[in-house]
């Protein structure tokens, strides 16, 4: 990752970066026709989660919005800036904090599931229905019961 990226915390209850970091789902939204939530609901998660940023110059690049049992609400890299290893440190962020992860990936999403699965999660289950225009989710899980530590520890050394 480059040496101009740093990385941020927003405590829970925080309007920092929730502009941008809407802005940031809404341009994902417009070109990959995912992260579909919609603003109140998005805003409302962000201000009640933890959210580990990471932050080029003045622009926000990569976001994890996550609730305090490990649940991630929102992970979103902006598509400039894929391939630079800002998702998977994000992961790395929230393990340190998190005995276990998990979140909630739309079935037609190929990109987020190919992502998930090269870090380690495992599908537990298939929800119909899960989002509001209908459409059916994955629940992911990365946890303690493999050593989740050690899982991101070997992944970052990659």
């Amino acid at each position: 990752m480059s040496v101009n990226i740093d990385s941020r915390v927003v405590a829970p209850g925080s309007d920092e970066f929730v502009e941008d970091a809407w802005e940031l789902k809404e341009t994902i939204n417009r070109r990959e026709g995912v992260l579909k939530q919609r603003r109140n609901f998005f805003t409302d998660a962000y201000r009640r989660s933890k959210v580990y940023c990471y932050v080029k110059g003045d622009e926000l690049v990569g976001f994890a919005a996550v609730r305090r049992d490990g649940y991630i609400l929102f992970l979103a890299v902006s598509p400039e800036c894929r391939g630079e290893g800002i998702g998977k440190r994000l992961i790395a962020r929230v393990a340190e904090d998190h005995n276990s992860i998990t979140c909630h990936a739309r079935t037609t999403n190929e990109n987020a599931l190919q992502f998930y699965e090269h870090l380690g999660f495992e599908i537990k289950r298939r929800i119909e229905n899960y989002y509001e225009d209908g459409g059916d989710a994955y629940y992911l899980k990365l946890g303690s019961d493999v050593g989740l530590t050690d899982r991101i520890s070997e992944l970052m050394r990659r």
